[in-house]
C-alpha cells in the first residue's frame, strides 16, 4: 500500500541527503573506467563502454523516464527534482517483476506530459542509492522533490491506486515550488566506437593485463600526441599499477606508524585516490609538500601532479588542490 505522502518528508527525512550519498562520479575515459573509483561506487572489473549521458533515457518504455546506472546519474536526477518530481524506482535483477512494476508506472507518468519523471534504479548497480535512501524492499518507491526524499511504497503500487498517488505527488511539488515541465527524453544513440589502440587496452584490462594496457595507452599518445583521453586513462592504468601490488593494510599501517616515511605516505595517497577519496589523497601531499624540502619535496610534488592528471586537470578537486600547491611551494 502507497504510505501517506506527508510534506514534512521534505525537511525532516533522517539520514544523508541522498545526493550526497550517493557520490559524484568524475570523468574517466570509456577505456578504463570502472577499474577505479573517483568518487563513486567502486566497481572491480573495468568497463569497456561509456556511460549514458546523465539524463540518458531508459531501454524501457517511457517517453518521461531518466533511469539511474551511477551516482553521477543520481546527482543529476536529483537536481532535475527542483523543476519537476521524480519518482524513483528501485528495481533489480533478481525481482524482474520489479522492472515490469516500473514500466507500468513510467506508462502512466508519460500520461502527465512531462509535469514528472520516472527514475529506475537497479540496486546491483548502485547500492549505495538504496542505502542511502534506506530501503528495505524491492521495489520501493520513493518520489523526489527539490532533491528531498518522499517515499511513497515499499512494494509494487496496484496499478488502479497509481493515478491518486500521483495526483497527490504533484499537488505536494506544487506546494513546494516545484510545478515545471520537461521535454521528453530523445532517443538512444549507439555509443561510438573506440579507438583501435584504446579497445585494445579496454581488452587487455579485461584479461587483467595492466602492462599491455598501459603499451597501448603509450603507443596511442606516440601517434597522436594531443590524445588526453589516452593521457588520462595511462595515468589511471600507471595508478592500479602501483596499488594492485600492495597490502593496503600493511601500507596504511606503516604511513600512520611513520608519518615522515615519504614512500608510505606516497603509497597511502595512490590507495585513497584509487578508492574514491581524492581529497584525502591531495590533502595528505600537499601537507607533505609543506613538510618536505629538496629532493623529497620534489619526490611529492611530482607525485602529487600525476595524481592530478589521474583525476583530470578539469576536475575542481584538482584546480583547487593545485592552487594550494603553487602557495606551498612558493
Amino acid at each position: 500500500m502507497p504510505m501517506s505522502l506527508n510534506p514534512q518528508n521534505l525537511s525532516h527525512h533522517s539520514g544523508q541527503h541522498p545526493a550526497q550519498a550517493a557520490g559524484d562520479a568524475q570523468s574517466v575515459p570509456a577505456s578504463v573506467r570502472g577499474a577505479m573509483d573517483l568518487g563513486a561506487g567502486a566497481n572491480s572489473a573495468p568497463a569497456a563502454e561509456a556511460s549514458q549521458s546523465a539524463s540518458a533515457p531508459s531501454a524501457g518504455p517511457g517517453r518521461f523516464r531518466r533511469d539511474i546506472a551511477d551516482p553521477q546519474q543520481f546527482q543529476a536526477v536529483a537536481e532535475l527534482s527542483s523543476q519537476v518530481p521524480v519518482v524513483l524506482v528501485l528495481t533489480a535483477g533478481y525481482a524482474p517483476e520489479s522492472g515490469q512494476f516500473a514500466d507500468q508506472l513510467a506508462a502512466q507518468i508519460d500520461q502527465l506530459d512531462g509535469r514528472m519523471v520516472l527514475s529506475g534504479v537497479d540496486v546491483e548497480k548502485v547500492p549505495e542509492i538504496a542505502q542511502a535512501l534506506q530501503a528495505q524492499s524491492i521495489p520501493t518507491v520513493v518520489a523526489l522533490i527539490g532533491g528531498r526524499p518522499v517515499p511513497i511504497a515499499q512494494s509494487a503500487i496496484p496499478m488502479d491506486q497509481v493515478g491518486p498517488v500521483l495526483q497527490e505527488l504533484l499537488s505536494l511539488a506544487q506546494q513546494n515550488g516545484v510545478s515545471g515541465q520537461v521535454e521528453p527524453t530523445a532517443e538512444q544513440s549507439e555509443p561510438e566506437p573506440l579507438p583501435p589502440l584504446h579497445q585494445e587496452a579496454v581488452d587487455k584490462l579485461e584479461a587483467g593485463d595492466l602492462d599491455g594496457a598501459h603499451a597501448a595507452y603509450e603507443q596511442a599518445i606516440r601517434e597522436n600526441p594531443g590524445d588526453t583521453q589516452a593521457k588520462l586513462a595511462m595515468a589511471q592504468v600507471e595508478l592500479l599499477q602501483r596499488v594492485t601490488v600492495m597490502d593496503a593494510q600493511a601500507v596504511r599501517d606503516a604511513a600512520a606508524a611513520s608519518p615522515d616515511d615519504l614512500k608510505a605516505q606516497l603509497d597511502v595517497a595512490d590507495l585513497d585516490l584509487s578508492g574514491g577519496h581524492v581529497e584525502d589523497a591531495f590533502r595528505r601531499l600537499l601537507n607533505l609538500v609543506r613538510r618536505t624540502a629538496g629532493e623529497d619535496r620534489e619526490t611529492v610534488r611530482k607525485r602529487l601532479i600525476d595524481l592530478f592528471g589521474v583525476v583530470g586537470a578539469e576536475d575542481p578537486r584538482v584546480v583547487a588542490a593545485r592552487s594550494q600547491l603553487m602557495r606551498a611551494l612558493f
